[in-house]
């Protein structure tokens, strides 16, 4: 792929994200996308092949990005926590694609590859420390990673009324509320 057409490509998944976490996926318009990209809907189309499939390359994008970013540390699972918290810090629009994710494709069948394969590989982790002596096996591996997991987003999937509440509280201070949180889970 030429340099110019990456470049095009990129800036499509790029205006996308911020379409699809405004909007989500039945919200979000192919036009606005388009024209925040600086480019036309027949690009749309030519590189993602429909709306769904720009859908699929954004989440696919965000999820590669976090994985890559933030791999499992199944010995030091409070720290990965914390890590996956100083994510969604960085990047808030990936818990607002990951909802808009949940709520228009549950149930349809159609898994990304890079999640179930990461997630597998984070359970298989997991498993393997427990069956070590390192974690607890209080809870089956994958759902310990649900509990890791969904704790670390706690801060950025909180309704407006509660954020209101908790407002106080410094960016240190709710990350070291998440790995105070899995090191309880974990004693």
């Amino acid at each position: 792929m030429s340099r110019d057409a990456e470049a095009t490509r990129r800036r499509l998944l790029e205006a996308a994200r911020e379409e699809f976490a405004a909007y989500g996926i039945a919200g979000a318009r192919v036009e606005r996308i388009a024209a925040a990209a600086r480019s036309n809907k027949a690009q749309i189309y030519h590189y993602f092949d429909s709306k769904d499939g720009l859908f699929d390359a954004v989440f696919d994008d965000m999820c590669r990005d976090t994985v890559g970013a933030v791999p499992i540390d199944a010995e030091n699972l409070p720290e990965y926590a914390g890590r996956l918290f100083d994510s969604y810090e960085r990047r808030p629009w990936v818990q607002r694609i990951a909802t808009w994710y949940r709520l228009e494709r549950a149930g349809t069948g159609d898994l990304l590859p890079i999640v179930v394969e990461s997630n597998e590989a984070k359970v298989r982790a997991i498993a393997d420390a427990q069956a070590r002596g390192v974690l607890p096996a209080r809870f089956p591996a994958d759902v310990l990673l649900g509990l890791v997991i969904h704790l670390s987003g706690f801060w950025s999937s909180n309704v407006p009324e509660f954020d209101a509440v908790v407002a106080g509280h410094s960016t240190a201070a709710r990350r070291q509320a998440v790995v105070d949180a899995v090191a309880a889970l974990l004693s």
